[in-house]
């Protein structure tokens, strides 16, 4: 007589015969500890310099109207033991298609095993099921792989991913010599208060709108994001108001991530959330703001910054960054396929 599966159970047909595998359902935040734990592990041996804490694993998985924890995530177990696990979440890209986000977590042991392809094969099964309901777009599956993550790329590849976007790490290693940059004539920057927030984030979605891949935050992502645990850091951020209307110009939303420095024995702030608004676009005003974030970190207690951005950005960012003192350390790789 053959026994039913346990009901966290998932059935993945693709699964490798490997003793004590199994497959099943996130069991909330009792797994957030092993799933920390395997981040790191994972990270460290790609060479990425990136920490991950149960606080915010935990605001990352929280249940929104684009991801559903109960039906999203896979986890994958060997002999009760977490071997990796992989999530789906789905946006709508402004004027374009639907996007749905396989994220891999797979263990550096299980590599080469066919765990992470099965996975990769329900990932796209559970797109394809919540594409079902949406028929006026087109739909993309993505997935990303960051440079010392050869086995995530190779596995994309394999499966028809291709190449479409490059990501730069880029450090500024000193804090000396930060350069002085002013501020363009009409514009001053004032410390952030509560009833400014909202204003803030509607002025970063304004300047963002004409960016590849940008899609329309609702209110369940602002909310989210004034309660962040590591991003939200107003007394850091430097901001440029127009003296005589009274708008937001541009933000620099800087932060430090306190335990990430704590892991890797560093002082790093982070020079991040950079927007300028169109009309005051090409007056010098994001070097301006980086400059006065450079010198707000080493307030703090920094010794070096760094920044993420979009390699193929076409706003002359890279330029900027350069002569801010920004130096590449890492190049990643976003991939996409139709669905």
């Amino acid at each position: 007589m053959s026994l039913l599966p346990l009901p966290d159970l998932i059935d993945v047909p693709e699964a490798p015969a490997i003793p004590g595998l199994l497959f099943r359902h996130f069991r909330g935040e009792s797994d957030y500890p092993a799933m920390v734990r395997l981040t790191n592990e994972r990270a460290a041996f790609n060479g990425d310099e990136y920490n991950m804490t149960i606080e915010e694993l935990a605001d990352d998985y929280k249940p929104g109207e684009h991801f559903d924890p109960a039906n999203d995530i896979l986890l994958a177990e060997v002999d009760g033991a977490l071997a990796g696990f992989w999530h789906v979440r789905w946006w709508d890209e402004e004027n374009g298609p639907r996007i749905y986000a396989i994220a891999h977590f797979l263990h550096p042991a299980w590599r080469n095993r066919g765990i992470g392809r099965a996975a990769l094969l329900w990932a796209e099964r559970r797109a394809r099921g919540l594409a079902a309901h949406e028929t006026s777009r087109p739909h993309i599956l993505q997935g990303f792989a960051t440079q010392g993550n050869r086995y995530q790329a190779q596995l994309l590849e394999s499966n028809g991913y291709q190449a479409m976007r490059y990501f730069q790490l880029r450090v500024r290693p000193t804090l000396d010599d930060i350069p002085d940059f002013p501020l363009p004539p009409g514009l001053e920057v004032r410390p952030v208060r509560p009833e400014q927030y909202r204003a803030l984030w509607d002025a970063d979605i304004d300047a963002f709108h004409d960016h590849w891949g940008v899609s329309e935050p609702n209110e369940e992502d602002y909310q989210r994001w004034l309660t962040h645990p590591v991003w939200f850091q107003p007394e850091l951020w430097q901001v440029a108001w127009d003296v005589a209307t009274g708008d937001v110009a541009g933000q620099v939303r800087t932060y430090i991530d306190h335990a990430e420095n704590e892991r890797f024995g560093r002082h790093r702030g982070y020079t991040e959330f950079i927007s300028v608004r169109r009309p005051y676009r090409r007056q010098g005003l994001a070097r301006a703001l980086i400059a006065l974030s450079l010198r707000a970190q080493r307030d703090a207690g920094m010794t070096a910054s760094a920044l993420h951005v979009d390699a193929d950005n076409l706003t002359g960012a890279m330029r900027v960054y350069e002569e801010c003192g920004f130096l590449v350390e890492q190049t990643d790789t976003l991939y996409r396929k139709a669905l």
